[in-house]
């Protein structure tokens, strides 16, 4: 049985020299986006976790200086987004959703396996560092249900047994390819970087929606349903079809 990581001690790593100087030339590029500065906060802390993995007390003054709020301000944000890690996780961050549909469907069944199999608790990382798993809430995919996330790429239609060869597949670095998106799987601070704004070039890469997904818009099509018209009525929605 695997022995979780320990937490951080209580400031964490530190952002050495070189971590700094980087971080501040791509902050500023961020920065640059936005009409006020502190609405770059969130890109911001991810790409502090870019850099640590997660965010560290030390990432969290990064982002208060560069944005010129307080430390408390930012800890707020940090701890109310759960995206946000504050201690180090795993390459692989696995997410089993555990909301109403994929937990009737085999979710919660995959979590308990996984948890079983990996030695790990919710939110614990593996002994190796690979995985981090870890219960979600909805992953906005329930015609796919259940559905497990490895760094935000989706795997749908998951079992135990497929669950399970998965993060053992990426515990031995085995090619892993999503259910849709990318051919392959990045890592969790590739990730990072990629939400903090820096695309990867890999947005156009596999199947980009699913055949559960586009089933409605062909029986929309097939059928003739329009999308009410706009301005008349409550709100603008007739509930008629449009001409």
């Amino acid at each position: 049985m695997s022995t979780p990581i320990p937490g951080p001690q209580p400031r964490g790593e530190r952002l050495g020299d070189d971590a700094r100087a980087r971080l501040e030339v791509d902050a500023k590029e961020i920065i640059s986006r936005y009409p006020r500065r502190r609405s770059a906060l969130l890109p911001l802390l991810h790409l502090v976790q870019s850099e640590q993995g997660y965010v560290s007390a030390d990432g969290i003054d990064f982002c208060a200086d560069q944005l010129g709020i307080t430390a408390a301000e930012v800890t707020a944000v940090v701890t109310f987004y759960t995206m946000y890690k504050r201690r180090p996780v795993g390459e692989y961050h696995v997410g089993v959703c555990t909301n109403t549909l994929c937990a009737i469907m085999g979710g919660d069944q995959i979590f308990a396996e996984l948890k079983e199999h990996l030695g790990v608790g919710n939110d614990e990382t593996t002994a190796d560092g690979k995985v981090t798993l870890e219960h979600l809430e909805c992953n906005a995919a329930c015609d796919f249900a259940p559905v497990v996330m490895v760094n935000w790429e989706f795997f749908d239609n998951q079992t135990p047994e497929s669950a399970k060869k998965l993060v053992d597949d990426l515990r031995v670095g085995a090619d892993v390819r999503p259910t849709r998106g990318p051919d392959s799987v990045c890592t969790w601070k590739q990730a990072s970087r990629v939400l903090a704004g820096f695309p990867d070039g890999r947005a156009a890469e596999g199947v980009q929606a699913g055949e559960a997904s586009l089933r409605g818009l062909r029986l929309a099509r097939e059928r003739g349903w329009r999308a009410p018209e706009a301005g008349a009525g409550d709100g603008g929605n007739t509930g008629k079809e449009a001409s």
